[in-house]
């Protein structure tokens, strides 16, 4: 939902407020179906097109599969209806939320996720946190500060961006956990463990965002309300911190939405890189398998966490912003 239509939801005349939220709220329901739809759908036609075959991975690839075993395969999991049927069967499934079962798990497809899925929220949102921080930090530090200061984080912020997180995970690894011995290569054991995913994950946000942010900071520190501000007898820290900064979080927080889907798909790369166990690492390694039911049941999940972050987000603007709120 966009900053206007949150604005609409929250500034109605008296008499029309229960119309506005009510369609607000439709409105919201709808993108949210609409997401998760798409993204099975999308996840469901790439696996098809994958080819390969689906009763040996089923078997398991140590397994030699005869045609009478083939036959019993092919009718337990309905591979001889059509794609069309066997998409249908799986949204009908998923309305009543039944995911499947594992091909290669040999266990639900919900009671494997949820197992994994704490290890990636936890990464997830301590990359975000760190992320967001960082991009404050970094953009009030140099937002107006001239062009020498100005045109060096613009450099490092433009190499945070492009660089593959993969190799920036394998660097980390080499200096902190090879070379200086400091944290852990691998696993999820403890909080000292988390620092360096938290790291591969987090800066190219923050390298992203600290961008957005300083160009909405410095065209707000030249507001005419922060020369009235500054007249007052208000410090630096105040002017930037207290007032500009308000103004300039809406777009950031728009951002931030929109990658929470880029953490998502980060988080499989990461997952790998540092062995760390998660849904990031598990929807790799059906993919590998031509696990579909593991694969489709990782998107509704994802597919989930990106509206609840995104409503989390619509209900924040009239907190940063006071003039969305009635």
């Amino acid at each position: 939902m966009s900053t206007s239509a949150t604005a609409e939801m929250l500034v109605t005349a008296p008499g029309r407020k229960p119309r506005g939220l009510a369609q607000a709220i439709m409105r919201r329901v709808g993108t949210a179906v609409i997401v998760v739809w798409g993204a099975i759908t999308a996840s469901f036609v790439a696996l098809t097109l994958m080819g390969g075959d689906t009763v040996q991975s089923i078997a398991g690839a140590t397994v030699k599969v005869t045609p009478e075993l083939r036959e019993q395969i092919i009718a337990k999991y309905g591979l001889d209806q059509s794609l069309l049927s066997q998409y249908f069967t799986y949204l009908g499934g998923v309305l009543r939320g039944d995911f499947g079962t594992s091909y290669s798990l040999r266990r639900p497809v919900l009671d494997a996720v949820m197992e994994q899925l704490p290890n990636t929220i936890t990464l997830l949102v301590s990359a975000t946190v760190f992320g967001v921080v960082l991009a404050l930090a970094v953009s009030i530090l140099t937002a107006h500060r001239g062009p020498r200061i100005h045109g060096l984080f613009q450099g490092l912020e433009s190499i945070g961006v492009a660089v593959p997180q993969f190799w920036l995970g394998i660097m980390l690894i080499t200096v902190f956990s090879f070379g200086l011995r400091l944290f852990p290569s691998t696993g999820a054991n403890g909080p000292i463990a988390l620092v360096l995913p938290t790291i591969a994950l987090g800066l190219p946000v923050a390298a992203t965002l600290s961008q957005v942010l300083r160009d909405s900071l410095e065209k707000t520190l030249d507001e005419p309300f922060i020369v009235t501000v500054r007249a007052r007898g208000a410090g630096e820290f105040v002017v930037r911190v207290g007032h500009a900064l308000r103004h300039s979080l809406v777009s950031a927080i728009t951002l931030v939405g929109w990658l929470s889907g880029a953490l998502i798909s980060g988080a499989v790369i990461v997952e790998q890189v540092f062995s760390r166990p998660g849904i990031g690492r598990m929807v790799f390694s059906a993919v590998v398998n031509r696990d579909m039911p593991v694969v489709l049941g990782v998107v509704v999940i994802a597919a989930i966490f990106y509206v609840v972050v995104n409503t989390i987000i619509d209900l924040l603007y009239p907190v940063i912003d006071p003039r969305l709120r009635s």
